[in-house]
């Protein structure tokens, strides 16, 4: 009903409305100034991949292959070798480095694509899990493993404060269990988000692959002693399911509620007017508005005449413009307009002197209070649990959230855990104040959730 997305014929594919789109735009275009603050340069790969290519790495095609789709005729010529479409970029990226590196005066590389991926997913949701999807995914070469390892922690704390700031929605980062990571990765590390409905949802990865494929797909260098060297790569990458994220974290009863920083409109004008005599003084008003506020925020003006005001003010809520601003003559005549904020519904009249500095401000304070209210639902919905059996009795009676255990890193205690209750070990979180009284020599932290 907001227009974000719709579904299409094809299997687990979604069309991504203008509205849709019109958010991850503005996701992209902060996201992506953040990947070039720190050094990285956008390229782009080939959507196919020769399967030779991906089965050169054997942990890596396992984990794809009942993902992968293949295509494996050329009009009506079959090919001689069937060719992958991408569901992640590894192997074509890293034949490509094996070709480009030469000397440790080519290190680092450090390059970002922004694309489409395709996973043959079996159960799919709009933008949560999709079987082709949109994102962006960085891969890098280093000629030193320390290097490496602080790309991999730089774009995680990148991830994290893009989606607290930018998407208002508090994540834990840490690093994932064996059993959770990327398939052909020697660790994974990610930011885990949870939602409304006490389900967790990986928001995006940065992940360590060490040589492993490095030695796969034969990446290396001269080091300055003329040694040939194995480099140490990283990937890294979030997904429209950002959007999904959005919906689940801040929505409510009454629809769509979008933090401002990425809303495709910030404020809606909705004029009113009951007597054509007063129509002209309200567009004029309108129009002063506008200009008045010129680019400091995305305006909409809605003076279509075949709906109602009201009809306006539930399309709006539903679609999550951050603030409403009714003018109608009182308005007029109080040199002022009426505003409405989604996220809270008080009311506030504004002075047309004080709305160029007023609004901004308002959406700041929007874009505040929805982080702080998505941080005390996830706080309310954390729990600390001493043990396995702990962890165990709370989803079995059916609560949700968060479960915080000390985690000695036993596989059997994982498995049990999943097993029993569907709950996985979402990451073991870096930032472990919160948990200090579960602290434990020998063990981690480990945050267990149901998940999407």
């Amino acid at each position: 009903k907001a227009q974000l997305a719709d579904y299409t014929p094809v299997r687990g594919c979604m069309v991504i409305r203008p509205y849709g789109y019109a958010m991850w735009e503005h996701m992209q275009r902060l996201l992506d100034a953040r990947i070039k603050a720190t050094g990285h340069q956008n390229a782009y790969f080939p959507l196919l991949i020769p399967e030779s290519l991906l089965q050169l790495e054997a942990d890596h095609v396992e984990g794809f292959a009942p993902q992968v789709a293949w295509v494996t005729h050329g009009g009506d010529e079959k090919l001689e070798e069937r060719y992958c479409i991408r569901p992640t970029s590894e192997a074509i990226i890293g034949h490509m480095y094996s070709k480009w590196i030469e000397s440790y005066r080519d290190l680092p590389i450090l390059i970002n694509q922004w694309a489409n991926v395709m996973r043959w997913e079996k159960v799919t949701r709009l933008f949560l899990r999709t079987t082709e999807f949109l994102w962006q995914e960085g891969h890098t070469a280093h000629a030193d493993e320390a290097e490496a390892m602080e790309e991999v922690l730089r774009m995680l704390e990148v991830y994290r404060d893009f989606v607290e700031t930018e998407l208002a929605m508090p994540v834990w980062a840490g690093q994932k269990s064996d059993a959770e990571k990327f398939a052909g990765a020697s660790a994974t590390y990610s930011i885990e988000a949870l939602m409304r409905d006490g389900k967790a949802l990986q928001a995006g990865t940065s992940h360590y692959l060490g040589q492993h494929f490095a030695k796969v797909f034969d990446i290396t260098y001269q080091d300055e002693q003329g040694k040939r060297q194995f480099v140490w790569q990283t990937s890294w990458g979030v997904s429209t399911r950002l959007i999904g994220a959005l919906v689940m974290v801040h929505g409510d009863d009454q629809g769509l509620r979008l933090p401002p920083n990425v809303a495709p409109v910030q404020a809606v004008i909705v004029p009113i007017w009951r007597k054509d005599e007063d129509r002209a003084a309200v567009r004029l008003f309108v129009d002063r508005v506008r200009e008045l506020l010129g680019e400091r925020v995305r305006l909409h003006v809605d003076d279509r005449d075949q709906y109602s005001p009201g009809w306006k003010y539930n399309e709006y809520e539903m679609r999550g413009v951050p603030v409403r601003l009714e003018i109608g003559p009182k308005d007029v005549a109080n040199q002022a307009v009426m505003s409405v904020r989604r996220d809270t519904r008080a009311k506030e009249s504004i002075p047309i002197s004080a709305l160029a500095e007023r609004l901004p401000a308002m959406l700041a304070e929007i874009q505040a209070s929805l982080f702080q209210q998505a941080l005390e639902f996830r706080s309310a919905n954390t729990v600390l649990a001493a043990s396995k059996a702990e962890v165990i009795a709370h989803f079995a009676a059916d609560q949700r959230g968060f479960v915080a255990v000390p985690w000695d890193g036993s596989a059997a205690f994982e498995a049990e855990v999943k097993e029993q209750t569907g709950a996985t070990l979402r990451c073991m979180p870096m930032d472990t104040a919160r948990f200090a009284e579960l602290e434990r020599p020998g063990h981690r932290i480990a945050l267990f959730a149901r998940s999407y």
